[in-house]
């Protein structure tokens, strides 16, 4: 099994403007980085990997993937993986699934099982004591936030590229926040990383309000290329809830 591999020029240029845009790492920064085994989280991992052998900001970078006990999906491979690349794994179980079924409000188990893996994270986070949780969302999630916020809630609101957990204790960052999806998929497929089939099957099973976004944004950009630039401009100013550094 291959192990690290160089991100494209492209991909690291996306990431490094995130990156300093919203001073997501900081010097001394642990960061914990949620990896599915999906494209994104593999393709950060390695962007992450890359940064923190050059970059004169110094931190620390381990992963940790929670396993929802879905059947067919098989995270858990991967461990060897990430002990190659030498990063410490967080290895967390818990049959979602199986308690959304008894106890989750209305029909979104997407959003449901997010709290639950978002929760297991944040307890990793304080256990191991890392101050910083990296996720792996890219521009085009942003996007299709931005319009599920509108379109059903009424809200001018998308995923904030950097903000603070509600205990204030624990930074969250999206160092994809600039980057389509495009990217990771060609950088994945490219460089044949081990990417987990059908990351989250659960969510795949049914049509969701999400693939419906990402149908309509699919369309729209066909008549306009400058559509995810654009959107990205007008999102900015919701993307960030942090102080800056020398505030």
């Amino acid at each position: 099994m291959s192990t690290y591999q160089k991100p494209p020029k492209s991909l690291m240029r996306k990431v490094g403007k995130a990156i300093a845009d919203f001073q997501m790492i900081r010097d001394g920064d642990r960061i914990l980085l949620g990896v599915s085994g999906g494209k994104d989280s593999l393709s950060l991992l390695h962007t992450l990997l890359h940064l923190k052998s050059y970059a004169p900001v110094k931190f620390e970078l381990g992963v940790i993937t929670v396993d929802p006990e879905v059947e067919s999906f098989e995270p858990a491979k991967l461990k060897p993986y990430y002990e190659a690349l030498g990063v410490p794994y967080h290895y967390c179980e818990q049959p979602i699934m199986e308690q959304a079924e008894k106890h989750m409000d209305g029909n979104s188990f997407c959003a449901y099982c997010s709290r639950m893996k978002r929760g297991i994270m944040y307890s990793t986070c304080r256990e191991h004591h890392y101050n910083v949780l990296a996720l792996a969302q890219h521009l085009d999630d942003l996007a299709e936030s931005l319009l599920m916020s509108m379109f059903h809630g009424g809200q001018l609101r998308t995923m904030k590229a950097h903000y603070l957990n509600d205990t204030g204790e624990i930074r969250i960052i999206r160092p994809l926040a600039y980057c389509r999806e495009t990217l990771t998929t060609d950088f994945a497929t490219d460089t044949q990383l081990p990417v987990v089939s059908d990351s989250c099957p659960a969510c795949f099973s049914v049509p969701t309000q999400r693939v419906h976004m990402k149908q309509l944004l699919a369309r729209e950009e066909e008549t306009n290329k400058h559509l995810f630039p654009n959107l990205l401009h007008a999102m900015k100013p919701l993307m960030d809830e942090v102080p800056q550094a020398d505030d």
